[in-house]
């Protein structure tokens, strides 16, 4: 089965070939032009998508030493995200579904997210899994393939975008997340004890409160304070969004009696959420699999391994397919 995936739901324009069991290729071209502006702006990202994803597919195909008369399945993100960015991807992917006569297969992208984990991981059911990324903080269920319960979400700000803001206060590059992991490496998380939202309260998540804390706390200091001490205040807050992930995830496996644990999304990237994470595996005897670097953000390896368990479970769509800007929900939280 050769499966051509496509992912264009925010700032990435992305292509990649997936055949029975490997990934042949994985493109990724990443939009620059938001730099300037401390945030994607969803207008000029969709003109990128526009400009570059012919390209993107084209490298894909060739770097996999394939062409498009050999792809059985075309996958391609249908949301969430930006609706101006999957237009483009999904329009494109309808285009050559057409001409080349080939089944399309819209895959939901966070999903994606989590099964990004059986490129290097073995497939294996059930699992927790901690869905953790700009626009999204979700643990799910999954008992079988494409089966999710919803355990628990944010109620405000996703623990990336929390990064992401705190960040910007901090005056950190976009996008700061990534930026702030680095500085607190080099940190004390002990230097300032930040507060760790709901860590009491079930499963669902709240960070607006931190980025709030995070905010007086600034105004009170001066700016030599602040460069004198970034890389501790980084630590101190990776500290305290760490503290409550890892918290909710192993209170999520014990309500579920789970034994087997999934990290997925962007954040999932950040080395102390790794490191917290290991740790709580190796202790409590859980299996932990968390992807590689490379499939951690936005990719289409991950579009495109989702989209061959879809099709093998005969979930094939068709040219009357929307896209999504929000997530769509799978069932009711349990």
């Amino acid at each position: 089965m050769n499966i051509l995936g496509i992912e264009s739901s925010c700032d990435e324009t992305a292509a990649a070939v997936y055949s029975d069991g490997e990934i042949l290729s994985n493109v990724i071209a990443s939009q620059t032009v938001h730099e300037r502006f401390g945030g994607v702006v969803p207008e000029l990202a969709s003109r990128a998508h526009h400009k570059t994803i012919w390209s993107t597919v084209e490298q894909a195909l060739s770097e996999a030493g394939t062409e498009l008369r050999h792809i059985d399945y075309i996958a391609v993100t249908r949301g969430p995200g930006l609706l101006g960015s999957l237009l483009v991807g999904l329009s494109f992917a309808k285009g050559l579904s057409i001409a080349h006569n080939i089944p399309l297969i819209g895959v939901n992208h966070i999903d994606a997210h989590l099964y990004a984990n059986f490129i290097e991981h073995e497939e294996s059911y059930p699992f927790v899994g901690l869905i953790v990324s700009g626009g999204h903080t979700r643990l799910v269920h999954v008992k079988e393939p494409l089966k999710h319960d919803v355990l628990g979400e944010t109620r405000d700000d996703a623990a990336g975008e929390a990064f992401d803001k705190i960040g910007k206060l901090l005056g950190l590059p976009y996008p700061a997340g990534p930026e702030m992991d680095k500085l607190a490496q080099d940190g004390n998380p002990g230097f300032h004890d930040f507060p760790r939202s709901m860590m009491g309260k079930g499963l669902d998540f709240s960070f607006s409160g931190l980025k709030t804390s995070v905010l007086y706390y600034l105004q009170e200091k001066d700016e030599a304070f602040i460069a004198e001490n970034r890389h501790h205040i980084c630590a101190s807050v990776s500290a305290a969004i760490t503290d409550v992930l890892t918290a909710k995830l192993k209170r999520a496996a014990e309500k579920t009696g789970t034994k087997q644990l999934m990290l997925a999304g962007g954040v999932s990237a950040n080395s102390m959420l790794r490191k917290k994470t290991g740790i709580l595996a190796e202790r409590s005897g859980y299996k932990l699999m968390i992807p590689s670097l490379q499939y951690c953000t936005d990719n289409a390896a991950m579009i495109a391994i989702t989209g061959s368990i879809m099709a093998r479970k005969g979930m094939v769509g068709d040219l009357t397919m929307k896209p999504f800007a929000r997530l769509e929900t799978q069932s009711a939280k349990v």
